[in-house]
């Protein structure tokens, strides 16, 4: 037979406070094995610690409670373990963008290097082009299915980019977090292309830019936004227009995020 505990001291064992024991006998998600009926006292079995300490161990790693209900009720070890791992994988993308953020802070508090700016002409173009309201908390999923379906219509088309992939992104992308975004492929002078469902024939127009290369991942994209809208700002106004990027080395091109190399082009006037 089991041994009993008194809630006390289960929670001694466990270092799961009293309230916190009652809260989750109250979620159905770790219950006393008995309550006395006159004063409502609780009492746990001492086979219930390590249920208690698994339970501690998954709030320790924030996971919300519904879903350490649903590892302790899992059907078998292998819905548990693939809730679990579902957990962990959360948290380890979770730690990767605090560690980024951190390193995007840290370049904060160094002196920044003077920007390096081009002044570049760029005539009108033809491009095969995916075009969406974008929020811009989906961007980074958006981009990437766009440019799939781009690569795979000049593929089937056997047709060579004559540049690399670009995105144009409209005012209100910025101000409300949500606009129009252009994802393009650069089409050769003459290309014969029936564009497939979802995607279409667009013509970049010719225009004046101020472009500045960002170097490295996305997480401190916004500093180049910055340093670059603020130089064109103090030498001639910007163009209400969107601003275009150029993935010179992106996600498609390399692994390494470090390795990146995106073109930010500020309108500045037309051609």
């Amino acid at each position: 037979m089991t041994a009993t505990v008194s809630i006390g001291e289960f929670a001694r064992l466990t270092h799961l406070s009293v309230k916190t024991l009652r809260h989750y006998h109250d979620i159905d998600l770790l219950e006393p094995v008995s309550i006395d009926a006159g004063s409502g006292y609780r009492r746990y079995g001492v086979d219930q610690v390590p249920r208690a300490h698994l339970i501690r161990r998954l709030r320790a790693l924030d996971m919300p409670l519904p879903q350490i209900k649903a590892v302790l009720t899992a059907p078998n070890e292998a819905a548990r373990d693939a809730s679990l791992r579902a957990h962990l994988e959360r948290m380890e993308a979770e730690l990767a963008r605090t560690r980024a953020v951190v390193a995007s802070l840290r370049s904060l508090l160094t002196p920044a290097a003077p920007l390096a700016v081009e002044y570049r002409a760029i005539p009108a173009f033809p491009a095969l082009a995916v075009t969406g309201r974008v929020a811009m908390a989906e961007i980074d999923q958006w981009c990437p299915d766009a440019f799939y379906r781009l690569h795979t219509a000049l593929a089937a088309a056997d047709i060579t980019a004559p540049a690399p992939d670009g995105c144009t992104y409209a005012m209100e992308f910025f101000e409300d977090e949500i606009g129009a975004v252009v994802a393009f492929v650069p089409l050769p002078a003459g290309a014969r292309l029936e564009p497939p469902a979802g995607t279409a024939l667009i013509e970049l127009p010719a225009r004046r830019f101020v472009i500045a290369v960002h170097a490295g991942d996305f997480d401190s994209f916004d500093l180049t936004y910055g340093a670059l809208g603020s130089y064109v700002a103090e030498h001639g106004g910007a163009l209400a227009e969107p601003v275009r990027e150029n993935y010179l080395v992106g996600p498609g091109d390399h692994d390494d995020p470090s390795q990146y190399r995106t073109e930010v082009c500020w309108p500045i006037g037309r051609l």
